[in-house]
């Protein structure tokens, strides 16, 4: 099987899975099947991709002819859809065992709607998600701080002229080159990470750094009026080199490399050894 090729499991029921654009697409037909013990899964999508065109829905553009293995351990095309349009078309099944995922998804959906009117739950969610994943009171207020410090420095962006997501992606990488002397996809391999996210595997340190490199780069745009592609990224470098000749300055009074290859179970593996 294809290292991007997976198994899910739901309700006993397997579903395959496969990386595509970055990120997991699923069997329409296999999620079909756990939902509704249909004979022949395939049939039942293909009736229910017939009724949707029918209807006009846009539920079936969300959808991707990938290679999958199957039974007969041949890989053969089928439909795929990713996490979103997996949902929307969960949401088109009428069937009883359906029901707790569309309710689950309705949830999800009002407390959305509560987060937009009420920014602070969304911030009271995300500690309460961390603290259940076992990090320490001192490292989610680093992490939540880093969070709001990173939303300040991509609206700034934003202002400043910053539209596709390959620009946030050169500037945030050229901060973490002058910062820790690698980008993030570099710094990723370096913990052993694939599709984690970073952040939640850096140390204090780590993320101490990562966040005086941001607000130096969000200052030195508002002081000096930063525009324009070419400006941004100078900006960019300019802040992560702050924040790089910190943490030098610190390595060499501790003796030691504050660029950590653990990630947090390593971390939390070892906190429990202590």
């Amino acid at each position: 099987m294809d290292k991007n090729t997976k198994i899910a499991i739901f309700k006993g029921k397997r579903i395959r899975k496969i990386i595509y654009q970055n990120e997991w697409w699923f069997s329409v037909a296999d999620v079909c099947e756990a939902l509704t013990d249909s004979i022949d899964a395939g049939a039942y999508w293909r009736k229910l991709k017939q009724r949707l065109n029918e209807e006009g829905s846009e539920v079936v553009t969300f959808c991707h002819g990938l290679k999958l293995l199957a039974p007969d351990g041949k890989m053969r095309e089928t439909d795929c859809a990713n996490t979103e349009g997996m949902f929307r078309i969960i949401q088109s099944i009428p069937s009883p065992k359906a029901e707790p995922l569309k309710r689950w998804l309705a949830k999800v959906g009002y407390e959305r709607i509560q987060e937009i009117e009420d920014p602070e739950l969304a911030t009271k969610r995300t500690r309460m998600l961390y603290k259940l994943k076992g990090y320490n009171e001192n490292w989610i207020e680093k992490r939540m701080r880093g969070i709001a410090i990173r939303e300040e420095l991509t609206d700034e962006w934003q202002k400043r002229g910053v539209q596709e997501q390959k620009d946030y992606e050169i500037l945030t990488a050229e901060i973490s080159q002058a910062t820790f002397g690698v980008t993030p996809s570099q710094y990723k391999k370096l913990k052993g990470l694939k599709r984690e996210n970073l952040r939640d595997h850096m140390d204090d340190f780590e993320l101490i750094f990562t966040m005086l490199g941001e607000r130096s780069t969000t200052e030195i745009h508002r002081t000096e009026n930063s525009q324009g592609a070419l400006k941004l990224k100078a900006d960019a470098k300019a802040g992560g080199d702050i924040a790089g000749g910190a943490r030098k300055h610190l390595e060499k009074r501790l003796g030691r490399s504050l660029i950590s290859k653990k990630n947090f179970k390593m971390l939390n593996e070892r906190k429990k050894i202590k």
